[in-house]
């Protein structure tokens, strides 16, 4: 899996434009019909940027037809955002190969790995017909990332370059210019992500909530009183992400037309999206999208009676023999996607743990290396998974070059004796009648294990945990809450533990990033405190304070600043050694296929895939735009 290569001097990346014939007169979308007659919108050639960007359909894609309303079902009214995910518009995203290529982007000019000079699209505009030019990306860097009031903390962290935040430019309305004075090799892939780094806003409708841009003098004693929140009021409507502000415009290919909260979301298509197809017709070929909130336990039934025309959320390997069953009578198919992080399900021991006892125990290597032998993880394999999924550490998959075997399984086989050794030389020998073992504080040694409620599949998994740490005088207790608690709980260190996939990158390469290996983000569950401190500059969270994560975070900054290939190849064999040693995360099971239902229908949805988040953004690098309707 081809990943990111080395920026080298003076590369200049230019999107791949495919010839629309000669001759070829561009017909006006039909969805857009009546507006373009009654006058409200512009004909096509006049939404359309001077150079589009034109999708070659893929492997199992061919050129489609406009219409219809794609049906899917999500788990609750945050998932609004996979609009934004799956329709994938980047300033640079990756292709089915994981290359990284301009999108929103006319142009990328690279020299020596420091200097991006991005040119926009001449006539590119956003969905609400405003021009998208330089002066959303100086918007967003001068007055929203360095004001103190809308970022406390300063510019985003992944800006940093050894604590060196850009030069940026903006020499031109079409001329964007970001650069260091050494190399940052995870600026593209940053802006490539499924959450990317969105270093632009639209500066024609934020302006109006900024304080810089309002005529105080218009306004009324109730205004001016009020004007006083208007930093909070701008980041409540400053959504690109998040997707829940219909009024934000936006340059992906549909844009939400409903507000939150709601259990039904609409999205219709963006008037003035960049892309076209080979025949000169613009994208996306499918009129809208209807995302309705559903709970998860009931997704599977849902998507078996053809409520749904594409679907993977909510629905997991041990459904695909149900939903095969239905096929016929729902009138659709069932993929099985590869997925490719470093683990399917992983426990995250909270190192940052706000209880003394708790985060001196878990601090321990010697009790996280005895969870992990007492962990039966091909009992969990053949109930759960049919034997198909691969038992072993959060490391990375067979197709990565750094796969060994010692990674997959030092520390992650069954071993229940070395397990009970290792807790008796830790001191917790005493046991209660139950004979679960006692805590320094006198406690019973029950760990907490908090989910976000999400997967029935977790609470499996957890119970047949259970079943094997009481062999070593652990016992379990599973604590679900809501998605939003349960991350702020981590955050705060009132967790103990938690469960959550594992590292989203399972196929790495070189020149893939090892932050999220690193303690550099907040959301890393094992040490979210020491993610904070970085994303902050200090402000808040904890230094790091054991030496071998410090060690991980060093490796990284070396990471960072080398341009040798095969350097960056061995910090990542070091700090991949490190995790599997360490056992910073547990690993259980990986390489899981994701079931995909695909209403009989929808044409252009790859047969085979890869199903990720980041690289991948699920459907993302295979184009939803593409995604059409027979009849």
């Amino acid at each position: 899996m081809k990943l990111w290569r080395k920026i080298s001097r003076g590369v200049a990346i230019s999107t791949l434009i495919c010839a629309i014939p000669a001759g070829v007169v561009r017909a006006e979308v039909p969805y857009f019909q009546h507006s373009v007659v009654s006058g409200f919108l512009p004909p096509m050639e006049s939404r359309l940027p001077k150079n589009p960007l034109v999708v070659t359909p893929g492997k199992d894609q061919v050129i489609g037809q406009y219409g219809g309303k794609l049906k899917t079902l999500v788990g609750s009214p945050s998932d609004v955002k996979l609009m934004f995910v799956n329709g994938y518009a980047r300033l640079v995203g990756y292709t089915e190969d994981f290359e990284i290529k301009p999108d929103i982007l006319a142009s990328l000019d690279v020299t020596d790995g420091r200097t991006f000079v991005m040119k926009l699209r001449q006539g590119h505009k956003w969905s609400d017909g405003h021009p998208f030019t330089s002066e959303d990306f100086r918007y967003w860097w001068e007055d929203i990332a360095n004001n103190p009031k809308l970022f406390p903390a300063g510019p985003p962290a992944e800006l940093l370059v050894n604590g060196e935040l850009p030069k940026v430019e903006f020499p031109d309305p079409l001329t964007v210019i970001y650069s260091w004075s050494v190399p940052n090799p995870n600026f593209l892939a940053n802006l490539a992500s499924a959450a990317p780094l969105l270093i632009y806003r639209p500066s024609h409708y934020l302006k109006t909530h900024h304080i810089d841009y309002i005529d105080r003098s218009k306004l009324s004693p109730k205004q001016k009183i009020k004007l006083k929140s208007w930093a909070a009021n701008h980041n409540r409507l400053d959504n690109l992400y998040k997707f829940d502000n219909p009024e934000l415009p936006t340059l992906q290919p549909w844009r939400n037309t409903t507000p939150a909260p709601a259990n039904r979301f609409v999205g219709k298509r963006n008037p003035y999206f960049h892309r076209v197809d080979p025949n000169g017709q613009q994208l996306p070929y499918i009129d809208e999208l209807i995302y309705t909130v559903s709970e998860g336990k009931l997704i599977p039934a849902k998507a078996a009676s053809g409520d749904t025309d594409l679907q993977a959320r909510g629905l997991r390997l041990q459904d695909a023999t149900f939903l095969k069953e239905n096929e016929t009578r729902s009138n659709y198919k069932v993929l099985l996607w590869e997925t490719a992080r470093g683990s399917h399900f992983t426990l995250y021991p909270n190192l940052n743990s706000q209880d003394p006892t708790w985060r001196k125990l878990m601090r321990d290597v010697r009790f996280r290396r005895a969870l992990s032998l007492a962990i039966n993880r091909e009992e969990i394999n053949d109930i759960l998974f049919f034997g198909l999924a691969v038992e072993g550490n959060n490391a990375v998959q067979k197709q990565s070059p750094f796969y060994t075997e010692d990674l997959r399984t030092k520390w992650a086989t069954f071993d229940i004796d070395k397990a009970n050794s290792l807790l008796d030389e830790m001191g917790l020998t005493t046991r209660n009648n139950d004979g679960t073992r006692m805590m320094p504080n006198g406690e019973p040694l029950v760990i907490v294990i908090e989910t976000a409620g999400e997967e029935t599949e977790q609470s499996d998994i957890l119970e047949l945990i259970n079943e094997s740490w009481e062999q070593i005088g652990i016992e379990v207790f599973t604590k679900p809450s809501q998605r939003a608690v349960f991350r702020n709980r981590i955050f705060s260190g009132e967790t103990v533990m938690s469960v959550w996939s594992g590292f989203e990158d399972g196929l790495p390469t070189a020149q893939s990033s090892p932050a999220d290996r690193a303690p550099t983000s907040q959301t890393s569950y094992q040490w979210p405190k020491w993610g904070q401190y970085f994303e902050t500059k200090g402000k808040s969270g904890e230094p790091v304070d054991l030496p071998e994560a410090q060690q991980l975070f060093d490796l990284y900054k070396r990471w960072l600043v080398t341009t040798d290939d095969d350097e960056k190849a061995e910090i990542w064999r070091e700090m991949l050694n490190i995790h599997v040693d360490q056992q910073f995360t547990i690993g259980v099971i990986g390489a899981i296929l994701q079931p995909i239902v695909v209403s009989n229908k929808l044409r252009n949805v790859p047969r085979e895939g890869i199903y990720n988040w980041d690289p991948g953004a699920q459907f993302g690098i295979y184009h939803p735009d593409l995604f059409w309707f027979e009849d």
